[in-house]
């Protein structure tokens, strides 16, 4: 196993309102990607922001995050100054926001933005940092690109401009991408196709990629391992296909349950139901949804991040909760290979109690 690119150990984040995130400790390695998911409030924005050294203004932060990087040294993030995290910018590391208007200049060709990004960098000539523009805008996708890079960013369409700030993020080939939210205002095929060209690019240089998320479709096609945050804390961490396939965390459970049905594999008959005497009908794991059924949701609403109980914030949602969950916190605990989970009673969640905790609607 390879060393972590990122480590975070303890990480709190909190404003003059309340904490937004409490004791996080997670590892990042080069070429992985990293999908963080949770409800909105959870701290996953203000978590992928900070990892890379762009904490919201007012923030205030304890722990460690360290960027590591051979031949680079490490460089530790929380406590330096603004000069020295700007210095990490672009060159190791870089951000896809949600909005991809707010990343690019409404008043430069988008062309001469990227070569300003690799002048900046590299410190190429002109000639040289605009052909490298239109190669990085080549290799994400966008056509006849050296005449494409003379437009301004509102004669792009949504996903012209996402492939756009993608190309920014990735030009100088930096150690590390976090995307926050970045597929967002795209309809459902254009984020499937941007986001499959976010991962092909960082794959092609090595970087690591830190994917904010709500898409839990999209987690499940393209990333490798995934964090889930709950009122600002680890809920659950782990190779995706394992924590898909059997969650440990009632929470992740219940985020699971709301994945839409996989689609049947080609020549695949759709499913049945019993016949006469035969067996009952297939039970759904976690994560696995029938085709037929009206998707779930978790009962109740994520406690407000100023007024958390002292126990488990999850508790007054969760079926298994009993009095040691409501007076103690859990903390991450490993449970085998490079998976981990904060859960007193992770041990006894079965795919039919993480069903027990969900709204049902009736059939569709």
């Amino acid at each position: 196993m390879s060393d972590p690119l990122l480590s975070v150990r303890d990480l709190t984040i909190a404003f003059d309102s309340g904490p937004a995130v409490r004791g996080l400790s997670f590892d990042v390695r080069r070429g992985e990607v990293l999908a963080v998911v949770g409800e909105s409030g959870a701290g996953k924005s203000v978590t992928a922001r900070t990892v890379i050294g762009m904490a919201p203004r007012g923030a205030i932060v304890a722990g460690n995050v360290t960027l590591h990087a051979p031949g680079s040294g490490a460089v530790e993030l929380v406590g330096a100054d603004r000069s020295a995290r700007a210095a990490l910018w672009g060159r190791r590391v870089a951000l896809v926001p949600q909005d991809a208007l707010s990343a690019l200049s409404p008043v430069h060709r988008v062309g001469d933005q990227l070569a300003a990004a690799v002048r900046s960098v590299r410190g190429l000539s002109r000639s040289r940092a605009r052909a490298a523009a239109v190669t990085a805008l080549e290799k994400v996708g966008i056509a006849d690109a050296a005449r494409t890079a003379r437009a301004y960013p509102h004669e792009f369409s949504g996903g012209m401009r996402q492939r756009a700030v993608i190309a920014m993020a990735t030009v100088n080939e930096p150690d590390l991408v976090v995307a926050d939210e970045p597929t967002t205002a795209l309809d459902s095929e254009l984020r499937d196709q941007v986001l499959e060209l976010l991962v092909r690019r960082c794959k092609a240089t090595g970087a690591a990629l830190v994917l904010v998320t709500h898409d839990l479709e999209a987690v499940r096609d393209h990333a490798d391992r995934v964090l889930v945050m709950y009122a600002g804390r680890h809920a659950e961490s782990g190779p995706v296909d394992e924590v898909f396939r059997q969650p440990h965390a009632p929470y992740t459970a219940g985020l699971l349950a709301s994945l839409p049905p996989e689609e049947p594999l080609a020549g695949e008959p759709p499913p049945e139901g019993p016949s006469p005497g035969g067996p009952p009908p297939e039970e759904p794991s976690p994560g696995r949804r029938l085709p037929g059924r009206r998707l779930p949701a978790i009962s109740g609403a994520p406690p407000a991040l100023d007024a958390l109980p002292p126990g488990c914030a999850f508790a007054p949602r969760c079926p298994l909760a009993e009095e040691r969950c409501r007076k103690e916190l859990p903390e991450p605990e490993e449970t085998y290979g490079r998976r981990s989970v904060s859960c007193h009673r992770w041990r006894e969640l079965t795919p039919s109690l993480a069903e027990s905790f969900l709204e049902r609607a009736s059939p569709a």
